[in-house]
Parts: structure tokens; sequence; C-alpha cells
């Protein structure tokens, strides 16, 4: 008698979940995700942002969708203060004591260094840094975002291009860090301006590091450079702008889709004014989508942001796109591992994010998604204005809006 009424408690404690649609899924199990990001050292707002924007899509899908349709997602994150050698060693910890399903990266020098460890180890890794050479063969499991630097780099040059009023040839100077990231502007810029008759004049290099940029600033100002590109974090893109007002050199300052942050408005009021643009791939509130809506959401929810953010914007973009990756794997495979997800992610053919970040198209042989890019305007307040249409920067003709 007492196991006949055993078995009518547990018979009516799963019909009460089935009648309250919270009947458990079989099989489901946590996917195991890990996350190196600079948290620390140089450029460590900017890290502190993604990983937040990661967090709260990761809580969003776990507590409020119920994971990926019942597969939790169990998230670490681990700091590597923009330590090359420590991101290899905690990468390789992921593959092997802690045997992660994907892995999220955040720099460029990081991303190379770890390319041969995850194609050992066959693992699905995203790096944040959208630098071009993350991409050169071979390939396999190393995703990147958005598009390149070498596109942003194609997109800020062709803009200045056609907003240049001048008798002559536009006179460009490329400004950014002595590494990588810095450099990963040089190469399109130069061949942009060898093509379309613009000049160089000046190619200022500085490290992560520095505290003014007094010299390379009146560098530029004495080489008569009209408009500076800049390649750097917001922190140094803030020093650009105090040094630019200390010698007097009022020009525009353009950077790529990694020049802000939450603290980038505070720490910048009355240096932006209205000089600094930035190439962005991205939906903005003012687009009204739903992914951004999502986003804006999101970030008041867990975070008390009220205003839209660049940097939030790349963490809450990882986090759909792995979203889209495990459910992917499991329709089209039947389980969640390293394998499916990878193969999922290669299946990704015009992907729609609500508007949030550019439909997205992976292959076998494309680890950088389709790219469109606009200019847009970074004003005091820390709201951003459209100066141009979405374009494909090369491909099409860009429509200037203001």
């Amino acid at each position: 008698m007492r196991k006949l009424f055993n078995l009518l408690v547990v018979i009516s404690f799963v019909v009460c979940f089935i009648c309250l649609g919270l009947a458990p899924v079989a099989g489901a199990k946590d996917v195991k995700v890990g996350a190196v990001i600079n948290l620390t050292g140089p450029g460590s707002s900017m890290g502190q942002a993604h990983a937040k924007g990661l967090e709260d899509y990761v809580r969003y899908i776990n507590k409020d969708k119920g994971g990926i349709s019942g597969n939790k997602i169990n998230f670490t994150l681990v700091d590597h203060a923009y330590k090359i050698p420590e991101a290899v060693k905690l990468v390789k910890k992921f593959c092997t004591l802690d045997k992660k399903d994907f892995i999220i990266t955040w720099d460029a020098g990081s991303g190379i260094s770890i390319k041969p460890v995850i194609q050992r180890y066959k693992i699905p890794t995203f790096n944040l840094s959208v630098y071009q050479g993350l991409l050169k063969p071979p390939i396999n499991y190393l995703f990147i975002i958005t598009g390149t630097y070498a596109m942003d780099a194609v997109a800020i040059m062709e803009y200045i291009f056609n907003i240049h009023k001048g008798s002559g040839p536009p006179k460009v100077g490329l400004l950014g860090f002595n590494n990588t990231f810095g450099k990963a502007i040089h190469g399109k810029s130069k061949e942009y301006a060898a093509k379309h008759n613009m000049n160089i004049v000046s190619i200022e290099e500085f490290p992560p590091r520095t505290v003014d940029l007094n010299t390379e600033l009146l560098r530029l100002k004495n080489k008569g450079a009209e408009y500076i590109f800049i390649q750097a974090t917001p922190g140094a893109i803030i020093l650009a702008l105090k040094s630019a007002d200390r010698i007097k050199y009022n020009v525009p300052f353009i950077g790529t889709v990694t020049s802000t942050d939450p603290t980038f408005f505070n720490r910048a009021k009355g240096l932006i004014r209205d000089r600094f643009f930035m190439s962005f791939c991205g939906g903005l509130p003012s687009d009204g989508t739903p992914g951004v809506k999502l986003m804006m959401k999101l970030g008041k929810k867990y975070r008390g942001y009220d205003k839209f953010d660049n940097s939030y914007w790349f963490g809450i973009s990882m986090g759909m796109i792995m979203e889209k990756a495990f459910h992917k794997a499991l329709n089209k495979f039947g389980k969640l591992n390293s394998k499916t997800i990878n193969d999922a992610l290669e299946s990704f053919r015009n992907e729609d994010f609500g508007g949030l970040l550019p439909n997205m198209t992976y292959t076998k042989t494309n680890h950088r998604p389709s790219y469109t890019a606009r200019i847009v305007k970074v004003n005091e307040g820390g709201t951003y204005t459209p100066v141009t249409s979405f374009w494909a920067p090369g491909k099409e003709k860009v429509t200037i809006l203001r």
C-alpha cells in the first residue's frame, strides 16, 4: 500500500508539471561555455562591459527562457588581464580539465595564440576582437562576431573621401596602439588611399599604457592631417581628444567599432563635442528594432543601463549568436556538444537577429559573417546619430545623411 501511495504522489507531481508547462526535457544537460576576457588590464572597462552583456544574456536564456530547450548554459568567466600567456593557459584549461563545449576569447593577440589549442581539441571559439588576421588559414573552429577592422578601415576611408570638401586630396593621419590591434587598420587604409588619391600623412603609434598623446598629435598637426583615423581603446581615445585640445588642434576623429564603452561618456564629458565619429555595424535605439529593444530591456533590468552602449552590445550580440547556434545544433543534430555547435555555426545562412546586428552567414570556408556598416556621430551624453546609411564598404556607394 505504501509503495502504491508513493507511486501516486510521483505521478501527481509529474502531471502537475505537465499542466504548468514545466515538464523536464528528457536528456537535458548543461552546455558548458567558458569566456577569457580582459577584466583588469588596459582597456578593461570595455572587457567588463562585454562580460556584463554575456552574463546578462546567459541569465536571460537560463531564467527567462528555461535554457536551450531545457539545457541550461553553464557559464564560466575568467580574467586574463590583456596578457596573452595567461589567455593561452586559461584556454588550455577550458579545453582539457574543464572540457568546455564553446569558448569566447577577447583580443587579437590571444586569439591568434590560442588557435592551435582550440584546433587540436576541436572546440568552437569566438574572438570578440575582429582583427582580420584571426581568419588566416587554417580557420577551423575560430569565428569572429562581425566584419573585420580591415572592413572598418575601408568604411572610414570611404566616408572621409565622400565628405571631403577641400580642393586637394584628403590628408589623413592614422593614430593607434603599437600592437596587433592598433596596426589592424594600416593595410586597408593605405590600399584605399592609394586607389582614391588620398594622402596618409603619418602613422603614429603608441603603447597601450601611455599617459598622454601630445607628441603624436603635434606631429599629425604639423603634417597637416585633416582627419584622424584612430584605432585604440576608449581610454586612449579620451587621451587623444585631451591632447588635441592642449595643442589647439580641431579636426574630426573617427574610430572603429570598438571605440566606446559605458565609462567613456562620463570621462570624455566636454571633450567629444562635434568631432568624434565611429564605424558601427549594429542597430541603435533610434532604429526601433526588436533586437535593440531586447538589449535595452536587459540592460535596464540587470544593470540599470538607461542608455545604449556599444561594448555592452558586443556581449548581448555574442549571447544571441550563441543561443541561435545551440538551438541549431539541437534541431539539426539532436545533441549539444562542441562538434554539433561548430557544424551548426557553419550552417548559418542569412540568420536574423532582430536588427541588433547584421544578418549572418558562416560557411566551412568563411568564419567571418556578412558585413554592412554605417558611420555614426558619437554625441555628448551617450547617444549615437547615424551620419550615413548602411552600406557594404568597397562594394556599394555610401549615402551621406548629414
